[in-house]
């Protein structure tokens, strides 16, 4: 795990440790077995879609452009079900609840510090 400062179109607002899933194996592996922390989420790239098959718990993911430009949150996408999105070039994988609590929205910009 990499630790990572979110800058959302302006100020600090959390420090989240994210770990880099940039791999075939690691790809295809993503959350499958683990839980995340509260602080914690998984970046994949490249990725323009995900599943939660074989998952207990539902996540919320965000779809970034190469950029980093948020395009397309999917929240609390429950277990057993797919979601992509064509024009997304990585994936940001985070507990279900935190794109509320941190108030992500489509056309936000991460900065990875």
């Amino acid at each position: 795990m990499k630790t990572i400062i979110l800058e959302i179109n302006g100020p600090i607002i959390k420090q989240i440790n994210v770990g880099l899933a940039n791999t075939l194996w690691l790809r295809l592996k993503g959350l499958l077995g683990r839980r995340l922390a509260d602080n914690e989420g998984l970046l994949i790239s490249p990725c323009n879609s995900v599943h939660t098959m074989w998952m207990a718990y539902a996540i919320d993911v965000i779809y970034l452009t190469k950029n980093n430009e948020i395009i397309k949150i999917g929240a609390s996408l429950k277990p057993w079900r797919i979601s992509g999105c064509s024009k997304a070039f990585k994936v940001l994988e985070l507990n279900s609840g935190k794109v509320q609590e941190l108030r992500l929205e489509v056309g936000d910009i991460l900065i990875w510090k």
